[in-house]
């Protein structure tokens, strides 16, 4: 997560897209993963393709690229590959083209980059392990379900992916209002 460099590291406020960030990807994720679990019947994770592809993929990707702007690389690397990734997956979703294996090995190599960013973020402080920890069993176990065949491995990935999107979303939210109000409103750490 982006923090609040203070002296010679400082950067001013504006340029911090962390919050859009946050908020896009906890938003993709928290759509994901609820459809990912089969709760809402009739609507399936391949509904959730066009919030992925704009806020998943635009947004998030965009958002990357200010924290780059901003000297932010690990938000930028964070925001700029996640954002990629929901833009391929939207590309994908409900397309059987690749069969399971095919399917399984994206969300497998995938996990590599939410692995790295659960290990970069983990002295970020407890949101950012949290959302990108979640985020990296999601995947994994969604990968693993795939290759197997396991629904409910599938289903477990898309609860854990909800989670992952709540944290995100709530660390959105805080740092938005901590920022409008002044103080901590809400706590973040």
């Amino acid at each position: 997560m982006s923090s609040d460099a203070t002296g010679a590291n400082a950067r001013p406020a504006s340029l911090d897209a962390g919050p859009l960030g946050y908020l896009a990807l906890g938003l993709t994720l928290l759509a994901y993963g609820v459809l990912q679990t089969g709760i809402l019947h009739g609507a399936g994770v391949a509904d959730a393709a066009g919030l992925a592809h704009l806020v998943g993929g635009v947004a998030l990707f965009i958002a990357g690229l200010w924290q780059f702007r901003a000297g932010d690389t690990f938000s930028g690397t964070a925001f700029t590959g996640l954002g990629a990734f929901w833009a391929v997956w939207a590309a994908g979703a409900g397309s059987t083209a690749g069969g399971k294996n095919a399917a399984g090995l994206f969300l497998l190599l995938w996990t590599l980059l939410a692995l790295t960013l659960a290990a970069a973020s983990w002295q970020a402080g407890l949101f950012s392990r949290g959302v990108y920890g979640l985020l990296t069993l999601s995947l994994l176990l969604a990968a693993l379900g795939t290759f197997g065949s396991s629904g409910t491995l599938v289903k477990v990935a898309g609860w854990l992916a909800a989670v992952a999107g709540l944290a995100s979303w709530y660390w959105a939210t805080a740092a938005l209002t901590n920022s409008g109000w002044g103080r901590a409103a809400l706590p973040v750490k």
